[in-house]
C-alpha cells in the first residue's frame, strides 16, 4: 500500500481550528485513498502559528 505523508491546510483567518468542511474533506480524502490502495497518515490544517493534527483530533 503506498502512503502519503503530508497534506495540510493553511488558512487566512489563523484559526487552526477544523471547519466541517475540513471534516468531510479529510474523510472524503481517506475514503478515495482507501479505494486507490493510499493510506493517508495525516492531514494538518496550519493558521497564526499553530496547527492541528486531524490524526490527534481522531478524524483519521
Amino acid at each position: 500500500m503506498e502512503r502519503i505523508s503530508k497534506t495540510y491546510l493553511s488558512l487566512s483567518s489563523g484559526n487552526p481550528e477544523p471547519s466541517e468542511a475540513d471534516l468531510v474533506f479529510t474523510r472524503r480524502m481517506v475514503e478515495c485513498g482507501e479505494m486507490m490502495g493510499i493510506e493517508v497518515l495525516d492531514h494538518f490544517i496550519v493558521g497564526n502559528k499553530k496547527y492541528l493534527s486531524l490524526k490527534e483530533y481522531g478524524i483519521i
